[in-house]
């Protein structure tokens, strides 16, 4: 006896077959995704808190007269824009001497060091730092009086360099 298929019959029992495939793979990404980095990308809690406590000293940061501007999504996290300003006011009795930008969860947390004189007038820089993952942005002011100034934002790394 000759059965004879229908392209229609051959679509969904392909269908079918490919649902479980389909549920499997996601259900895997998913779990990839909460997947914390291991290795050399790995996060190094202890060395932020080094550099945030050599760089506070026995000073307590003040939230207020940094201005940090960091995109909400970084759909390219090898140069994520980072704008640090200090906001406080600049004398020539107090100045910035200096900020730090720290990545919260990068295996190397100092993304960049910026150093200042009475001169400079302003303290503000714009720099591109790579994030191994969705994370917090730390900025820390340093100025003359040795008042530490403190900002930080979220930002949200896309999956992949297209933003989607």
């Amino acid at each position: 006896m000759l059965h004879h298929t229908s392209r229609r019959s051959l679509v969904l029992g392909a269908a079918a077959l490919a649902l479980p495939v389909a549920a499997l793979a996601q259900q895997s990404s998913a779990a990839g995704a909460k997947t914390p980095l291991v290795g050399p990308l790995a996060p190094n809690p202890a060395e932020f808190k080094k550099q945030v406590d050599q760089f506070t000293g026995s000073a307590t940061p003040v939230a207020e007269g940094l201005q940090l501007d960091v995109p909400a999504l970084a759909d390219n996290p090898s140069a994520v824009p980072v704008k640090v300003k200090v906001t406080a006011p600049i004398t020539e009795q107090d100045w910035c001497e200096e900020i730090i930008v720290l990545a919260e969860l990068n295996p190397s947390p100092l993304t960049c060091r910026l150093h200042f004189t009475a001169l400079t007038g302003t303290a503000e820089a714009a720099v591109r730092v790579r994030l191994s993952q969705t994370q917090t942005i730390h900025a820390l002011a340093r100025m003359k009086s040795g008042k530490v100034l403190v900002a930080k934002q979220a930002v949200t790394v896309a999956a992949s360099g297209c933003g989607m």
